[in-house]
């Protein structure tokens, strides 16, 4: 499970170390850490063989030659990279994804339970706080979504 936020600097060849709690949850047969362009926010996702199998399950839920599923398929799979640690327990960002995001110095690596995202720095703080107001207001709106379910069972059960 990737859980917390760290700030880390990149090295003159792109390479940041992994938290080693990212390491560990990322050890095992078949595992490996793979990392594509996010397609929902402007940063990198990453995670390993569970996020893998999530975009895969995804895509196969469609039909082959749905135009969802090769979107899905050219945008996550065509564009995944798996990385290696290198003996230090570090990776090396691919140039085009840095470039993309404007990643040049420092990163922040947000865990997010079975996948994680590698920001440009300045780019996670200055959403920070929309997040938090997005955030605020959707556990609002499902907190009075369930308030009604539950409102409308007792209705229809006292009404029996």
């Amino acid at each position: 499970m990737f859980l917390s936020t760290f700030e880390k600097q990149l090295d003159g060849k792109r390479r940041i170390v992994v938290p080693q709690d990212y390491r560990a949850a990322l050890s095992g047969p078949g595992d490996g850490l793979f990392v594509f362009p996010s397609i929902r926010s402007k940063c990198i996702e990453g995670g390993g063989q569970a996020l893998f199998a999530r975009y895969a399950k995804m895509a196969d839920d469609l039909e082959f030659g749905d135009e969802l599923r090769d979107s899905i398929e050219r945008n996550v799979f065509g564009k995944m990279q798996q990385l290696q640690f290198d003996p230090a327990g570090r990776i090396t960002l691919p140039e085009t994804f840095c470039k993309r995001f404007g990643i040049k110095d420092w990163v922040a690596v947000v865990g997010m339970r079975d996948r994680f995202e590698i920001w440009e720095r300045d780019a996670l703080l200055a959403l920070e706080e929309p997040d938090l107001e997005f955030t605020k207001s959707g556990m609002a709106d499902m907190r009075n979504a369930q308030r009604s379910v539950k409102a409308g069972a007792v209705k229809v059960g006292g009404a029996g």
